[in-house]
């Protein structure tokens, strides 16, 4: 097996246990992966995460020309803007996760810090998490607005619609993104009841500690 057949595989079983356990359903989402010659691999438009075929990825040589596969999502936009300024990202994950979507509806939602600091974990795999503005699907201003940060943030909520994550590899991203979700889903069924964060002190401690990217 191929470097690249093994990395078809990895983004379809991947995409597929997303979509079994809810995160994201119908043919909502979309997924890419950096190739080992630096092309990538993408979820075509319209394809459900559960059933996504390793043969029909949409393929992009290092010029992102798209040289085989079936026409890429609508969202390509959005990848190439995180692979353009974040060096590190080997893939990206967007979902459709109904606990992120709601927080992110809530009128006191925080732009610059997106999620509360309820676990380790959700600071550890992710930093801070920019809110964007809500942006028709599709919408290269969504792309526009992640150039905007530079590069700072490896993570972003767009509003009313979903959590984009860029990782160092697919199964990096995948993990981060499945924290996001979990992180808002404790957010949202803790709303009103004053739950205990992580002090200001131990959130300086894991950033130091397990060296996460953190934005002021």
């Amino acid at each position: 097996m191929t470097p690249e057949t093994h990395l078809r595989e990895q983004v379809c079983l991947l995409a597929k246990s997303m979509f079994d356990r809810g995160l994201t359903g119908g043919s909502t989402g979309n997924i890419s992966a950096r190739t080992p010659d630096g092309g990538l691999l993408v979820s075509p438009t319209g394809t459900s995460f559960g059933r996504l075929d390793p043969a029909r990825l949409s393929r992009f040589d290092v010029q992102g020309r798209l040289i085989d596969g079936d026409p890429p999502t609508k969202e390509m936009p959005l990848h190439a803007a995180f692979y353009d300024t974040r060096s590190s990202a080997g893939a990206v994950v967007h979902l459709h996760s109904c606990h992120s979507v709601a927080l992110s509806m809530m009128p006191d939602a925080n732009e610059d810090d997106f999620l509360p600091r309820l676990t380790p974990y959700g600071i550890m795999k992710l930093g801070r998490v920019k809110l964007l503005p809500f942006f028709l699907p599709g919408d290269p201003a969504m792309g526009e607005a992640v150039r905007g940060l530079a590069g700072k943030r490896s993570a972003v909520m767009l509003a009313n619609h979903g959590p984009v994550v860029a990782g160092k590899d697919i199964e990096a991203a995948c993990n981060a993104i499945e924290e996001l979700e979990d992180t808002a889903k404790l957010a949202m069924m803790t709303r009103g009841m004053n739950p205990r964060g992580i002090s200001d002190t131990d959130v300086q401690r894991l950033i130091t500690r397990f060296d996460v990217e953190w934005d002021g």
